[in-house]
């Protein structure tokens, strides 16, 4: 597991060493693309990975003006836009809500598991569910154009307590 992969509840989760890392990774990735990592587009990025919990993007923007900033919506989502056009964010579909990519800049299928009580997301990268799902779709001719796979249900913590 990167370091900046979500963890559900693990007790020695280092958080501020989690953020701090997706927040270099942003910076590599940008500069390997020659992007601009702009100030609010990393505000907005620690936002997201504030917690491992998915934030929209009126709540990005209340934070944001709770920072002083004089941000409006258009310009919250134009960074989450950018964001996810380089990898470093996805949309949880089910939920208008974004969370922080655990393979910024990589090309991959993503899972997500979604807990109910908790609000707790976690990205996986499952090769052989993404492979899975691609075979099914193609035996029966469909072309997938987008594909979001979201599991809702209880984490182990929530499922315990």
């Amino acid at each position: 597991m990167s370091s900046s992969t979500p963890h559900l509840h693990i007790a020695d989760h280092d958080h501020a060493k989690c953020v701090a890392g997706a927040l270099a990774a942003a910076r590599d990735v940008c500069a390997q693309r020659g992007e601009r990592f702009t100030e609010l587009r990393g505000r907005v990025l620690e936002l997201v990975w504030e917690s491992h919990r998915p934030i929209g993007a009126y709540a990005i923007l209340e934070r944001l003006r709770a920072d002083g900033r004089s941000a409006a919506p258009p310009t919250v989502y134009r960074a989450l836009d950018f964001l996810m056009s380089v990898g470093l964010v996805h949309r949880i579909e089910s939920l208008n809500a974004y969370i922080g990519c655990a393979h910024p800049g990589q090309r991959h299928a993503s899972q997500f598991l979604i807990c109910t009580d908790c609000g707790t997301a976690v990205e996986l990268d499952d090769p052989a569910v993404a492979g899975a799902l691609a075979q099914a779709a193609e035996k029966r001719g469909f072309k997938v154009e987008a594909r979001v796979v979201e599991l809702s249900g209880h984490c182990a913590s929530c499922a315990q307590g």
